[in-house]
Protein backbone atom coordinates (compact mmCIF):
# COMPACT_ATOMS: atom_id res chain seq x y z
CA UNK A 1 0.00 0.00 0.00
CA UNK A 2 2.78 2.15 0.80
CA UNK A 3 3.81 1.92 -2.99
CA UNK A 4 1.49 4.35 -4.67
CA UNK A 5 1.24 6.63 -1.89
CA UNK A 6 5.37 7.74 -2.13
CA UNK A 7 4.38 7.62 -5.53
CA UNK A 8 1.75 10.09 -6.00
CA UNK A 9 4.11 12.26 -3.10
CA UNK A 10 6.67 12.14 -5.31
CA UNK A 11 4.27 13.42 -8.76
CA UNK A 12 3.25 15.68 -6.42
CA UNK A 13 7.02 16.93 -5.74
CA UNK A 14 7.72 16.92 -9.23
CA UNK A 15 4.41 19.16 -10.14
CA UNK A 16 5.60 21.86 -7.70
CA UNK A 17 9.26 21.87 -8.79
CA UNK A 18 8.04 22.36 -12.19
CA UNK A 19 5.87 24.87 -11.01
CA UNK A 20 8.49 26.67 -9.28
CA UNK A 21 10.41 26.66 -12.05
CA UNK A 22 8.01 27.69 -14.64
CA UNK A 23 7.35 30.50 -11.76
CA UNK A 24 10.46 31.73 -11.49
CA UNK A 25 11.57 31.95 -15.34
CA UNK A 26 8.27 34.09 -15.96
CA UNK A 27 9.42 36.61 -13.68
CA UNK A 28 13.34 36.29 -14.81
CA UNK A 29 12.01 37.16 -18.17
CA UNK A 30 9.92 39.77 -17.23
CA UNK A 31 12.81 41.31 -15.75
CA UNK A 32 14.79 40.89 -18.82
CA UNK A 33 13.08 41.97 -21.58
CA UNK A 34 10.86 45.20 -19.93
CA UNK A 35 13.00 46.36 -16.15
CA UNK A 36 16.33 45.73 -17.71
CA UNK A 37 15.94 47.56 -20.99
CA UNK A 38 14.05 50.44 -19.03
CA UNK A 39 16.07 51.17 -16.89
CA UNK A 40 20.15 50.48 -18.45
CA UNK A 41 22.11 52.32 -20.69
CA UNK A 42 21.97 51.49 -24.49
CA UNK A 43 25.84 50.11 -23.35
CA UNK A 44 25.38 48.12 -20.28
CA UNK A 45 22.48 46.60 -21.92
CA UNK A 46 24.56 45.48 -25.10
CA UNK A 47 26.93 44.18 -23.00
CA UNK A 48 24.40 41.96 -21.13
CA UNK A 49 23.34 40.71 -24.53
CA UNK A 50 26.88 39.51 -25.29
CA UNK A 51 26.76 37.47 -22.19
CA UNK A 52 23.52 36.28 -22.60
CA UNK A 53 24.71 35.15 -26.31
CA UNK A 54 27.68 33.33 -24.91
CA UNK A 55 25.24 31.57 -22.48
CA UNK A 56 23.98 29.49 -24.73
CA UNK A 57 27.24 28.24 -25.83
CA UNK A 58 27.76 27.67 -22.26
CA UNK A 59 24.50 25.28 -22.17
CA UNK A 60 25.41 23.96 -25.19
CA UNK A 61 28.97 22.76 -23.42
CA UNK A 62 26.30 21.72 -20.63
CA UNK A 63 24.92 18.91 -22.72
CA UNK A 64 28.06 17.84 -24.05
CA UNK A 65 30.00 17.82 -20.66
CA UNK A 66 27.64 17.68 -18.05
CA UNK A 67 25.22 15.31 -18.80
CA UNK A 68 27.36 13.35 -21.60
CA UNK A 69 30.66 13.02 -19.88
CA UNK A 70 32.38 14.65 -23.12
CA UNK A 71 34.97 17.35 -22.87
CA UNK A 72 35.34 19.50 -25.54
CA UNK A 73 37.77 22.18 -25.93
CA UNK A 74 37.21 23.05 -29.31
CA UNK A 75 33.62 24.36 -29.25
CA UNK A 76 34.76 28.08 -30.10
CA UNK A 77 35.30 26.63 -34.02
CA UNK A 78 31.08 26.45 -33.53
CA UNK A 79 30.93 29.80 -32.00
CA UNK A 80 33.44 31.22 -34.49
CA UNK A 81 31.76 29.44 -37.58
CA UNK A 82 28.42 30.69 -36.45
CA UNK A 83 29.30 34.30 -36.11
CA UNK A 84 31.63 34.33 -39.68
CA UNK A 85 28.32 32.91 -41.17
CA UNK A 86 26.34 36.04 -40.09
CA UNK A 87 29.33 38.39 -40.85
CA UNK A 88 29.69 37.09 -44.42
CA UNK A 89 26.25 39.05 -44.63
CA UNK A 90 26.82 41.82 -42.93
CA UNK A 91 30.41 42.55 -44.57
CA UNK A 92 28.53 42.42 -48.23
CA UNK A 93 25.43 44.61 -46.47
CA UNK A 94 27.92 47.58 -46.80
CA UNK A 95 31.08 47.23 -48.93
CA UNK A 96 33.67 49.61 -48.41
CA UNK A 97 36.17 48.65 -51.13
CA UNK A 98 36.31 48.57 -55.08
CA UNK A 99 38.19 46.56 -57.54
CA UNK A 100 40.01 48.45 -60.26
CA UNK A 101 37.01 48.20 -62.20
CA UNK A 102 35.13 49.89 -59.87
CA UNK A 103 33.11 46.76 -58.54
CA UNK A 104 31.96 46.68 -54.51
CA UNK A 105 33.79 44.45 -52.45
CA UNK A 106 34.69 44.18 -48.64
CA UNK A 107 37.82 46.27 -48.27
CA UNK A 108 39.89 43.46 -46.95
CA UNK A 109 39.15 41.61 -50.39
CA UNK A 110 40.37 44.69 -52.85
CA UNK A 111 43.61 44.51 -50.42
CA UNK A 112 44.06 41.40 -51.17
CA UNK A 113 43.68 41.93 -55.25
CA UNK A 114 40.72 40.25 -55.88
CA UNK A 115 39.15 41.43 -58.88
CA UNK A 116 35.48 39.86 -57.68
CA UNK A 117 33.28 38.26 -54.99
CA UNK A 118 34.49 34.72 -54.39
CA UNK A 119 31.51 32.10 -55.76
CA UNK A 120 31.19 30.84 -52.09
CA UNK A 121 30.62 34.14 -50.67
CA UNK A 122 27.84 35.36 -53.06
CA UNK A 123 24.95 33.29 -51.60
CA UNK A 124 25.52 35.46 -48.35
CA UNK A 125 23.63 38.15 -50.38
CA UNK A 126 20.72 36.69 -49.02
CA UNK A 127 20.06 37.32 -44.92
CA UNK A 128 18.42 33.79 -44.91
CA UNK A 129 20.95 32.11 -46.28
CA UNK A 130 22.85 33.23 -43.53
CA UNK A 131 21.05 32.34 -41.46
CA UNK A 132 20.34 28.90 -42.27
CA UNK A 133 24.39 28.80 -42.93
CA UNK A 134 24.32 29.66 -39.13
CA UNK A 135 22.68 26.24 -37.73
CA UNK A 136 23.53 24.20 -41.25
CA UNK A 137 27.58 25.19 -41.14
CA UNK A 138 28.45 24.32 -37.75
CA UNK A 139 25.97 21.31 -37.75
CA UNK A 140 27.39 19.49 -40.92
CA UNK A 141 31.09 20.03 -39.68
CA UNK A 142 30.39 18.59 -36.34
CA UNK A 143 28.66 15.68 -38.08
CA UNK A 144 31.22 14.85 -40.13
CA UNK A 145 34.20 15.50 -37.39
CA UNK A 146 31.67 13.50 -34.78
CA UNK A 147 31.09 10.71 -37.01
CA UNK A 148 34.92 9.80 -37.34
CA UNK A 149 35.48 10.47 -33.83
CA UNK A 150 32.82 7.96 -32.69
CA UNK A 151 32.98 5.67 -35.22
CA UNK A 152 36.65 5.08 -33.61
CA UNK A 153 35.67 5.64 -30.43
CA UNK A 154 37.57 8.20 -29.24
CA UNK A 155 36.97 9.51 -25.68
CA UNK A 156 38.21 10.93 -22.64
CA UNK A 157 41.36 13.24 -23.22
CA UNK A 158 42.00 12.49 -26.68
CA UNK A 159 38.43 13.26 -27.63
CA UNK A 160 39.45 16.86 -26.53
CA UNK A 161 42.20 16.79 -27.99
CA UNK A 162 40.79 16.43 -30.91
CA UNK A 163 38.33 19.04 -30.31
CA UNK A 164 41.44 21.42 -29.40
CA UNK A 165 43.17 20.43 -32.65
CA UNK A 166 40.06 21.35 -34.05
CA UNK A 167 40.15 25.09 -32.92
CA UNK A 168 44.03 25.23 -34.18
CA UNK A 169 43.34 24.41 -37.51
CA UNK A 170 40.25 26.40 -38.11
CA UNK A 171 42.03 29.54 -36.43
CA UNK A 172 45.03 28.77 -38.63
CA UNK A 173 43.32 28.93 -42.01
CA UNK A 174 41.05 31.94 -40.55
CA UNK A 175 44.40 33.96 -40.73
CA UNK A 176 46.05 32.16 -43.80
CA UNK A 177 43.41 33.34 -46.03
CA UNK A 178 43.76 37.03 -45.59
CA UNK A 179 41.83 37.86 -49.15
CA UNK A 180 38.77 35.66 -47.86
CA UNK A 181 38.32 36.05 -44.08
CA UNK A 182 39.89 39.19 -43.62
CA UNK A 183 42.83 37.27 -41.67
CA UNK A 184 43.62 38.59 -37.89
CA UNK A 185 41.41 41.86 -38.23
CA UNK A 186 38.42 39.55 -38.49
CA UNK A 187 35.00 40.91 -40.37
CA UNK A 188 33.91 44.30 -38.79
CA UNK A 189 32.96 47.44 -40.35
CA UNK A 190 29.18 45.93 -40.37
CA UNK A 191 26.65 48.37 -40.37
CA UNK A 192 22.98 47.02 -41.34
CA UNK A 193 21.29 44.45 -40.47
CA UNK A 194 18.10 43.27 -42.15
CA UNK A 195 18.07 47.10 -43.05
CA UNK A 196 18.00 48.56 -39.90
CA UNK A 197 21.58 50.52 -38.89
CA UNK A 198 23.49 48.51 -36.02
CA UNK A 199 24.64 51.43 -34.44
CA UNK A 200 21.47 52.69 -32.53
CA UNK A 201 20.18 52.56 -29.29
CA UNK A 202 17.22 51.11 -30.62
CA UNK A 203 19.14 48.27 -32.67
CA UNK A 204 20.87 47.14 -29.49
CA UNK A 205 18.05 47.23 -27.48
CA UNK A 206 16.10 44.82 -30.33
CA UNK A 207 18.33 41.93 -30.85
CA UNK A 208 19.14 42.29 -27.04
CA UNK A 209 15.62 40.81 -26.67
CA UNK A 210 15.83 38.35 -29.35
CA UNK A 211 19.09 36.92 -27.37
CA UNK A 212 16.91 36.61 -24.16
CA UNK A 213 13.94 34.68 -26.02
CA UNK A 214 16.31 32.55 -27.78
CA UNK A 215 18.57 31.84 -24.73
CA UNK A 216 15.14 30.76 -23.24
CA UNK A 217 14.44 28.52 -26.28
CA UNK A 218 17.67 26.59 -25.75
CA UNK A 219 17.17 26.77 -22.06
CA UNK A 220 13.64 25.34 -22.40
CA UNK A 221 15.18 22.86 -25.17
CA UNK A 222 17.88 21.68 -23.30
CA UNK A 223 15.58 20.71 -20.12
CA UNK A 224 12.81 18.89 -22.20
CA UNK A 225 15.96 16.86 -23.92
CA UNK A 226 17.62 15.86 -20.44
CA UNK A 227 14.79 15.23 -18.62
CA UNK A 228 13.03 12.15 -21.14
CA UNK A 229 14.66 9.23 -21.99
CA UNK A 230 17.39 10.49 -24.13
CA UNK A 231 18.39 12.57 -21.43
CA UNK A 232 18.66 9.47 -18.81
CA UNK A 233 20.39 7.69 -21.78
CA UNK A 234 22.63 10.84 -21.54
CA UNK A 235 23.34 10.64 -17.84
CA UNK A 236 24.18 6.84 -18.29
CA UNK A 237 26.87 7.24 -20.82
CA UNK A 238 28.31 9.98 -18.83
CA UNK A 239 28.10 7.65 -15.95
CA UNK A 240 29.21 4.30 -17.65
CA UNK A 241 30.04 3.68 -21.11
CA UNK A 242 31.06 0.39 -21.01
CA UNK A 243 27.81 -0.68 -19.24
CA UNK A 244 25.41 1.00 -21.90
CA UNK A 245 27.14 -0.39 -24.72
CA UNK A 246 27.13 -3.63 -22.89
CA UNK A 247 23.15 -3.20 -22.30
CA UNK A 248 23.03 -2.79 -26.20
CA UNK A 249 22.62 0.85 -26.48
CA UNK A 250 23.77 2.78 -29.74
CA UNK A 251 26.35 4.65 -27.12
CA UNK A 252 27.54 6.22 -31.04
CA UNK A 253 24.24 7.94 -32.54
CA UNK A 254 23.57 8.79 -28.74
CA UNK A 255 27.22 10.80 -28.65
CA UNK A 256 26.64 12.56 -32.00
CA UNK A 257 23.32 13.26 -31.62
CA UNK A 258 24.10 15.43 -28.78
CA UNK A 259 27.20 16.99 -29.80
CA UNK A 260 25.68 17.84 -33.34
CA UNK A 261 23.32 20.10 -31.44
CA UNK A 262 25.65 21.15 -28.97
CA UNK A 263 27.93 22.75 -31.86
CA UNK A 264 24.08 24.15 -33.65
CA UNK A 265 23.79 25.50 -30.17
CA UNK A 266 27.27 27.07 -30.21
CA UNK A 267 26.58 28.36 -33.60
CA UNK A 268 23.22 30.43 -32.71
CA UNK A 269 25.45 32.01 -29.74
CA UNK A 270 28.22 33.05 -32.10
CA UNK A 271 25.73 34.22 -34.93
CA UNK A 272 23.74 36.60 -31.55
CA UNK A 273 26.96 37.54 -30.65
CA UNK A 274 28.33 39.35 -33.87
CA UNK A 275 25.55 41.90 -34.06
CA UNK A 276 26.01 42.81 -30.66
CA UNK A 277 30.22 43.74 -30.64
CA UNK A 278 30.39 44.28 -34.49
CA UNK A 279 33.42 41.96 -35.06
CA UNK A 280 34.23 38.43 -35.57
CA UNK A 281 38.28 37.34 -35.68
CA UNK A 282 39.90 34.23 -35.48
CA UNK A 283 40.47 34.53 -31.94
CA UNK A 284 36.53 33.89 -31.53
CA UNK A 285 37.58 29.85 -32.62
CA UNK A 286 40.97 29.90 -30.56
CA UNK A 287 41.45 27.19 -26.95
CA UNK A 288 41.41 30.14 -25.16
CA UNK A 289 37.58 31.20 -25.91
CA UNK A 290 37.15 27.10 -26.12
CA UNK A 291 38.46 27.34 -22.49
CA UNK A 292 36.74 29.89 -21.33
CA UNK A 293 33.37 28.27 -22.03
CA UNK A 294 34.12 25.24 -20.57
CA UNK A 295 35.39 27.82 -17.49
CA UNK A 296 31.59 29.25 -17.64
CA UNK A 297 30.08 25.71 -16.78
CA UNK A 298 32.12 24.66 -13.73
CA UNK A 299 31.32 27.60 -12.23
CA UNK A 300 27.53 27.47 -12.88
CA UNK A 301 27.69 23.67 -12.16
CA UNK A 302 28.13 21.13 -14.72
CA UNK A 303 24.86 18.73 -15.60
CA UNK A 304 22.42 21.69 -14.43
CA UNK A 305 21.40 23.53 -17.14
CA UNK A 306 20.65 26.59 -15.36
CA UNK A 307 24.38 26.63 -13.79
CA UNK A 308 25.55 27.42 -17.17
CA UNK A 309 23.49 30.26 -17.51
CA UNK A 310 24.44 31.37 -13.97
CA UNK A 311 28.36 30.58 -14.59
CA UNK A 312 28.38 32.52 -17.91
CA UNK A 313 26.69 35.72 -16.88
CA UNK A 314 29.05 35.50 -13.59
CA UNK A 315 32.09 34.94 -15.34
CA UNK A 316 31.52 37.47 -17.83
CA UNK A 317 30.44 39.91 -15.47
CA UNK A 318 33.47 39.58 -13.00
CA UNK A 319 35.89 39.85 -16.37
CA UNK A 320 34.19 42.74 -17.19
CA UNK A 321 34.45 44.30 -13.48
CA UNK A 322 38.58 43.35 -13.53
CA UNK A 323 39.21 44.15 -16.84
CA UNK A 324 37.73 47.97 -16.37
CA UNK A 325 39.25 48.48 -13.36
CA UNK A 326 41.94 46.56 -12.91
CA UNK A 327 43.04 45.44 -16.58
CA UNK A 328 46.73 43.51 -15.90
CA UNK A 329 44.84 41.70 -12.99
CA UNK A 330 42.13 39.72 -15.28
CA UNK A 331 44.25 36.48 -16.94
CA UNK A 332 45.32 36.24 -12.96
CA UNK A 333 41.93 36.22 -12.53
CA UNK A 334 40.57 33.99 -14.88
CA UNK A 335 43.14 31.45 -14.03
CA UNK A 336 42.59 31.32 -10.20
CA UNK A 337 38.71 31.21 -10.75
CA UNK A 338 39.28 27.98 -12.60
CA UNK A 339 42.09 26.47 -10.13
CA UNK A 340 39.26 27.23 -7.40
CA UNK A 341 36.36 26.08 -8.90
CA UNK A 342 38.66 22.95 -9.56
CA UNK A 343 39.84 22.37 -5.87
CA UNK A 344 36.70 24.03 -3.83
CA UNK A 345 33.53 23.91 -5.53
CA UNK A 346 33.91 20.86 -8.31
CA UNK A 347 30.14 20.89 -8.21
CA UNK A 348 29.77 24.51 -9.05
CA UNK A 349 27.45 27.53 -7.57
CA UNK A 350 24.27 25.69 -8.21
CA UNK A 351 25.41 21.66 -7.02
CA UNK A 352 26.48 23.92 -3.82
CA UNK A 353 23.41 24.96 -3.63
CA UNK A 354 21.28 21.92 -4.20
CA UNK A 355 23.43 20.59 -1.42
CA UNK A 356 23.10 22.82 1.46
CA UNK A 357 19.13 22.40 0.48
CA UNK A 358 19.50 18.62 0.88
CA UNK A 359 21.19 19.08 3.87
CA UNK A 360 18.97 21.23 5.30
CA UNK A 361 15.46 19.16 4.26
CA UNK A 362 17.26 15.93 6.25
CA UNK A 363 18.09 18.75 9.16
CA UNK A 364 14.13 19.48 9.23
CA UNK A 365 13.29 15.97 9.63
CA UNK A 366 15.32 15.17 12.53
CA UNK A 367 13.04 14.36 15.37
CA UNK A 368 14.21 15.74 18.65
CA UNK A 369 13.42 13.96 22.01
Amino acid sequence: MSDPVNQSFVEKLQSRRRLIEVATVIVIMVVAVIILPATLSAFRLNLLGRWLSLAIVAVAIDLIWGFTGMLSLGHGVYFALGGYALGMHLSLMAPRGRTPDGVPLPDFMAFGGLLKLPAWWQPFHSPWFAMAAVLLVPGIVSLILGYFIFRNRIKGVYFAIITQATSLVLGVLLVGYLQYTAGTNGLTNFETFFGSSVNTPEFRRTIYIITCFILLGCYIFARWLTSGKFGRMMVAIRDDEFRARYAGYHVDFYKLVVYVISAIMAGIGGALFVPQVLIIDPTRAGIVQSIEFVIMVAIGGRGTIVGAVVGAILFNAIRTYLSESYPDFWLFAQGLMLLLVVLFLPMGLIGLMKEWSKRLKLGSNVIFP
